[in-house]
């Protein structure tokens, strides 16, 4: 290592076991907030763009490629959380090398993952459109197409998202934005370019994509091989030694996080029985929730180093009020959100060009369907804490409780008690109803587990 590099390594250290805790939780989770917006919102941006284009049927076409999507991109987080959860409990304990170890094996679990998981969506998308989600004709081809190019760009993306793990499990949230935030900005810029500039359409949407995850790649191996040298050379022997301990959270926090996009699936394969334009509706939702609830987003990942570190440090007390912070500030912001998005819905229907049924859906969904988000904000933490404190598999009952007994009966019941005219009214209603019983279960649970953990610590 050179004198130059050695000035600018940043030396890892236990930076969330001391000072306020709800300090740690707003500062990690706006510094976040930054990155995931920028991403989400060029999201929202690439739609609006192709719903420029005039053909509803292509609205439609990318909202069923983004449920597939959601698929490999549920698995990613899931890898992510382990990532970041066991290297921040090495740095917590005060052990560097075992973190740079586990960074290293961890990236290398990731990459494997994230390349078995894009060949096989690719292979059977066919099915998954058609049977699964229903997608036919025009809007279904374009999707076919649309996964084409966009599915292999599941690896880089997977290997960006544990770096930016890494990163934050360190407390270099800034570092950790930067990520996101570069792949964000890569993506407002190439979107209208290759839609229109170069004529591709919707499939520059696609291309724009691809593009965003390799600069997440870049970014976030600059910052946690460059800058803080918490990854090491990855070796087979350490690989598997290391698989059980990042598997033992990864494994659980993968079938946990599964359990959403499949709900997701159900939840559109029963609306798009309703047509394209309730398709649509869906597609413009999907956009604008990343957009309202990012900083949900981040919390949910700005809290899990916090746990971690403080358990690792043994501190139960300060692991309880970094839970509370969390539950309250998630559960504030849902609320001044669900405003927000009420007033503004005219202004959404107005951007997408959503028109008759279309517009009629976006605005019961930003009147009564947000209410949902209030619950889930609450599973999501939950599901953090789960994760982070040595419970993982609570995570995975509550999410799959969620997605089936939570989802399937209640959107069933709701669109067939609102019959061909409603019925995709009540089924968001459905899906609001299933969410306020698991995610205030999930809350009780959560204080179970941290109580549990506080007398299991003092008896040693």
């Amino acid at each position: 290592m050179t004198a130059a590099s050695a000035a600018v390594l940043v030396k890892p250290r236990a930076v969330f076991t001391e000072g306020s805790t709800m300090r740690h939780v707003a500062v990690m989770t706006a510094t976040g907030s930054i990155g995931l917006m920028a991403i989400f919102f060029v999201d929202l941006l690439s739609l609006l763009y192709v719903s420029r284009l005039g053909d509803q049927s292509l609205k439609a076409a990318v909202g069923y490629s983004s449920q597939v999507l959601f698929l490999a991109m549920s698995i990613n987080i899931g890898l992510t959380i382990a990532v970041t959860a066991t290297v921040s409990r090495a740095l917590g304990a005060g052990d560097r090398p075992r973190a740079r170890r586990l960074a290293a094996s961890g990236l290398a679990i990731a990459g494997i993952f994230a390349t078995i998981i894009a060949a096989a969506l690719l292979v059977f998308r066919g099915p998954i459109l058609e049977h699964a989600l229903h997608a036919q004709g025009h809007a279904g081809e374009v999707a076919y197409q649309f996964l084409a190019i966009t599915l292999p760009a599941n690896i880089p993306m997977a290997l960006g998202m544990c770096l930016s793990g890494v990163l934050r499990a360190t407390g270099d949230a800034r570092r950790a934005m930067y990520v996101t935030l570069a792949g964000g900005a890569v993506t407002a810029f190439t979107d209208p370019l290759l839609i229109f500039g170069f004529g591709l359409g919707v499939y520059g949407a696609a291309w724009a994509t691809v593009i965003s995850r390799l600069v997440f790649l870049g970014v976030g191996a600059y910052g946690a091989i460059f800058i803080h040298d918490l990854v090491g050379r990855p070796d087979w022997r350490s690989i598997r030694r290391d698989l059980r301990p990042i598997m033992g959270i990864g494994l659980p926090s993968i079938l946990a996080n599964l359990a959403t996009p499949v709900a997701a699936v159900y939840v559109t394969r029963v609306i798009s029985d309703f047509g394209e334009a309730a398709v649509a509706a869906v597609a413009t939702t999907d956009r604008v929730i990343p957009v309202a609830f990012g900083v949900i987003f981040a919390l949910t990942g700005a809290v899990g180093p916090i746990l971690g570190q403080n358990l690792g440090a043994k501190l139960m007390h300060r692991v309880r009020r970094a839970l509370t912070d969390s539950f309250l500030l998630s559960v504030g912001y849902v609320l001044i959100a669900w405003a927000v998005l009420f007033v503004v819905s005219p202004w959404i229907n107005w951007a997408f060009d959503a028109q008759g049924e279309n517009a009629r859906l976006v605005t019961f969904f930003c009147t009564y369907g947000v209410s949902a988000w209030v619950f889930v904000t609450c599973l999501f933490v939950a599901n953090t804490a789960f994760n982070n404190l040595g419970f993982p598999l609570l995570a995975t009952v509550f999410n799959w409780g969620r997605a089936t007994l939570g989802t399937i009966p209640f959107v069933t019941i709701g669109a067939r008690i609102g019959g061909r005219e409603h019925g995709v009214e009540g089924a968001m209603l459905g899906v609001a109803a299933g969410a306020a019983i698991f995610g205030i279960s999930a809350v009780i649970a959560a204080y179970w587990v941290t109580g549990r953990l506080a007398k299991r610590i003092e008896k040693l």
